[in-house]
C-alpha cells in the first residue's frame, strides 16, 4: 500500500506513519518540517497546508491517505487533489454538540459546521464545528472513507500533556508516600484510548479501505478503576483522597487540563456522556486497546527519557495546598 501521512511527526500522526512502514508499506509524510522528524524509514515532503496542495505530490497515486487537520481550507484543498483515494480521517468525539449525551454516530447530534478557518486559540469553541466541515468534505469528495472521533488519546508522546499528569504524580508516591488528590466521585465514567492502538487501528482501516464513522475510544471505566490501573503500571499503592465537584470548584481547581487542571476531571452532570461513548462499533471494527497498566508504565518511562515533555495540571504544591484545604471541610474522602 502506498499511503499519505498528512502530518507524520508528532503524536497519533508519527504513530500511524510509524506502525505503516513497520508494516512494509510505502510510507510519505507530509508536513512542514517544524515540529520534528518523521520515522525511519518514511519519506518527508515538505507541506505547507495554507499554500495549494502541489501536483508533484497530488499525481504520485496513492492508495490511502489518513489527515487529521482541524481546518477546512486544508482538507478541502487535499480531498479535491487525492480523490481517488480510500481517505482516513481523524476527527473527534468534540463534534457532538450535547456533552451530556454520549450518543454516537447517526445518534448524537453534531455540531453545525463551520466552513470558514478559524484559529483555535482565539475560538476553542470553533474546533469540534471546523471537524464536522472536515468530515463532510471528506464524505462529499473522497472515493471512500472512513472517519474516525477519538475521545482522549494518551501515551508516549503525547503533547498536551494530560493523561502524563497521573503516572508522574503517582511516581511521586514512590518517594513521598503523601495524600494523592482524585477527582469526583469514582464510579465516574472515563475512556482514554492509547496512542499505538488507535494508529494500528488506523493504518488497518486505511489496508482494508474500511468504511464508515467509529467513535474511536476505549471501554468505559469507572475513574476509580482507571486510577488504580495507573498506579498499577507505575508500581505504587497512593492513599487516595477523593473530592467532589463542588470541593474542587471551591478550590479554584480547573477541570481536565491546563494550569492548576486535574486531568480527567469533568464537572457532572453536564459533561456525563463526553467520557461515556459506546466502545462496541470501534471493537467490532478491529480496535483493541491495550490494558491501563501497559500505558502508564510506557508513559512513564518517556517522561523519564524525555525531561522537557509536557505534564499538564496541578503543581506539587498547588495540589499540597487543595488536600490541606480540604480536610478542614467536607468535601474529600480517604480511600
Amino acid at each position: 500500500m502506498r499511503l499519505l501521512v498528512l502530518g507524520g511527526s508528532v503524536f497519533l500522526s508519527r504513530a500511524v506513519a510509524a506502525d505503516a512502514v513497520a508494516r512494509g508499506h510505502e510510507v510519505v509524510a507530509a508536513n512542514r518540517g517544524s515540529s520534528g522528524p518523521v520515522p525511519g524509514g518514511v519519506r518527508h515532503v515538505a507541506l505547507d497546508r495554507a499554500d495549494p496542495f502541489p501536483d508533484a505530490l497530488a499525481v504520485e497515486g496513492f492508495d490511502a491517505v489518513v489527515d487529521v487537520s482541524r481546518t477546512p481550507s486544508h482538507v478541502r484543498r487535499a480531498v479535491a487533489a487525492l480523490p481517488d483515494a480510500h481517505w482516513v480521517f481523524v476527527s473527534t468525539v468534540n463534534v457532538y454538540a450535547d456533552d451530556a449525551d454520549p450518543g454516537g454516530p447517526g445518534v448524537g447530534r453534531l455540531r453545525e459546521p463551520l466552513v470558514d478557518d478559524v484559529d483555535g486559540a482565539q475560538d476553542p469553541e470553533a474546533y469540534g464545528a471546523m471537524k464536522v466541515a472536515c468530515e463532510e468534505l471528506v464524505r462529499e469528495g473522497a472515493a471512500s472513507a472512513a472517519v474516525v472521533r477519538p475521545g482522549l488519546i494518551v501515551g508516549p508522546g503525547d503533547p498536551s500533556g494530560r493523561f502524563a499528569y497521573w503516572p508522574a504524580r503517582l511516581a511521586r508516591v514512590l518517594d513521598d508516600g503523601a495524600d494523592v488528590l482524585a477527582p469526583g466521585d469514582p464510579v465516574d465514567p472515563v475512556q482514554v484510548i492509547d496512542v499505538r492502538d488507535l494508529a494500528a487501528w488506523l493504518v488497518d482501516l486505511a489496508e482494508r479501505r474500511t468504511r464508515g464513522t467509529f467513535d474511536a475510544v476505549g471501554p468505559v471505566t469507572p475513574v476509580g478503576d482507571l486510577l488504580a490501573a495507573v498506579a498499577r503500571g507505575v508500581g505504587a499503592a497512593p492513599r487516595w483522597a477523593w473530592a467532589d465537584d463542588a470541593a474542587l470548584a471551591a478550590a479554584d481547581v480547573r477541570p481536565w487540563s491546563g494550569e492548576r487542571s486535574l486531568p480527567l476531571w469533568l464537572p457532572r452532570p453536564e459533561y456525563d456522556g463526553m467520557p461515556a461513548h459506546d466502545a462496541a462499533p470501534a471493537r467490532a471494527a478491529g480496535l483493541s486497546p491495550r490494558p491501563v497498566e501497559e500505558t502508564a508504565r510506557d508513559t512513564l518511562a518517556w517522561l523519564r527519557e524525555a525531561p522537557a515533555a509536557a505534564v499538564t495540571g496541578l503543581t506539587a504544591g498547588e495540589e499540597a495546598a487543595v488536600l490541606a484545604g480540604l480536610r478542614g471541610g467536607t468535601g474529600a474522602q480517604g480511600s
